[in-house]
């Protein structure tokens, strides 16, 4: 896996609970606890767009049956080949 490294200022309260947070023992170190914080946040992100997408299903209209003729229509939309 390739590393990259940045910099960012945070306050020194923020810099403080880190430091509490990885003297807990919860996390080795810093860029850990970062790292922890993004994975969530891409969890969270995920969550929210396919809570979006069902929420878009839901209200998309009257439900159908799955046949083989819907299934060839909506393999050809998601390729771009709709008629």
């Amino acid at each position: 896996m390739s590393r990259n490294t940045m910099s960012f200022a945070l306050p020194e309260s923020m810099r403080s609970y880190i430091d509490e947070r990885v003297r807990g023992g919860d996390y080795g170190n810093t860029s850990e606890y970062l790292r922890e914080l993004i994975r969530r946040d891409q969890q969270d992100e995920a969550a929210r767009r396919f809570r979006l997408l069902i929420t878009d299903g839901l209200e998309s209209g009257e439900g159908r049956p799955l046949t083989s003729e819907v299934v060839d229509d909506l393999r050809a939309r998601a390729l771009g080949r709709a008629e």
